[in-house]
């Protein structure tokens, strides 16, 4: 019983810790400025309290960004729920949708590319990689089920929305320095570009122009 309690305990630590970045991560304007000292505080935790689940920031990240697979996966589900004969368009605005859902999700994916699988192990980076490609396989395979796009072409719709969520978050979220300098420029703030419209316009070009090629 002391055992399970032990295990129970450990696993809603872990959570409570994924709760905080992913709150802090909100707050401050993105990943890049949130500290492991921080997150342990707004946790409750003593400040070496976080070393006990992640040894490091990055594994807490890419743990972060694990989770965030299953919110789409799961996202995905919902938004699909019992539909059926869904067309491109319709696919792309689900995929804009669920994943404009997830803010730190998409911030997150950046992060991942450039630094978060690298500065891991490689048994963590290959956990991480099996369970995003599996959360993947599962939304194509409910969006294949919903409507009349093939496989192949939903695989190449859901990597599109991927890196173009990443690219769009970022740009959409500039950096204390960039805001300083559109406010200075205000013809360079385009860069600061509305995310979810222009992932949605991109994402319903890109969904009918792969039904259009195959």
């Amino acid at each position: 019983m002391k055992r399970a309690r032990s295990v129970q305990n450990k696993a809603q630590r872990s959570e409570d810790l994924l709760a905080a970045a992913e709150s802090l991560a909100l707050e401050l304007g993105g990943v890049r400025f949130v500290t492991v000292l921080a997150v342990t505080e707004r946790a409750g935790l003593h400040r070496t309290g976080a070393r006990r689940y992640y040894a490091r920031k990055e594994e807490l990240l890419l743990e972060l960004a694990e989770r965030g697979w299953d919110q789409w996966r799961n996202a995905v589900k919902n938004a699909v729920h019992d539909q059926a004969g869904l067309g491109p368009e319709q696919v792309a605005a689900i995929i804009t949708e669920t994943i404009s859902s997830l803010p730190v999700f998409c911030d997150l994916l950046t992060h991942v590319a450039v630094s978060l699988e690298g500065d891991v192990d490689v048994e963590r980076a290959r956990r991480f990689k099996t369970h995003a490609m599996t959360a993947a396989t599962e939304i194509v395979n409910v969006l294949e089920q919903a409507s009349s796009m093939t496989a192949e072409q939903l695989q190449g719709l859901l990597a599109a929305a991927g890196s173009m969520a990443a690219a769009f978050w970022q740009a959409s979220h500039p950096t204390p320095t960039l805001a300083a300098l559109y406010r200075d420029e205000p013809t360079w703030a385009h860069a600061a570009l509305d995310f979810e419209p222009r992932l949605g316009l991109l994402l319903h070009a890109t969904a009918i122009g792969l039904v259009e090629l195959q």
